[in-house]
């Protein structure tokens, strides 16, 4: 079993910074790919960030220059660093990792969702 914990949402106003957290636990034999989903009221569910094994990032245009994801793998944690942060941000925010249980089985984990409200 994959469990994720976030943390680091809340309200900020626009123009502030938040730093989001995932911590993957439980039995992993290996982690690909670490991302973050947003999901605004009334509108479909899209990826923010995504990072692979290697490194390699992929961000949504709508917060490209502004959001930066990493990973520390020692602790199996993702991070997204929001600076700039607008109205249009606020969403509940989903960690997502994906990788291997052991040689042969996959997985596909989700977080409980982290609230971020960006308002004044």
């Amino acid at each position: 079993q994959v469990q994720l914990v976030e943390s680091g949402g809340g309200l900020v106003q626009p123009g502030g910074s938040l730093r989001l957290s995932c911590a993957a636990s439980g039995s992993i034999f290996k982690i690909n790919t670490m991302g973050w989903y947003r999901q605004a009221p009334g509108k479909q569910r899209e990826l923010v960030a995504a990072i692979t094994s290697s490194g390699s990032t992929n961000y949504a245009d709508s917060v490209k220059g502004r959001f930066t994801i990493s990973r520390d793998n020692a602790k199996k944690t993702v991070y997204l660093q929001m600076n700039m942060l607008k109205p249009e941000d606020t969403a509940v925010y989903y960690c997502n990792v994906d990788g291997y249980l052991n040689f042969i089985s996959t997985y596909r984990s989700w977080g409980q969702g982290t609230q971020v409200t960006v308002s004044s």
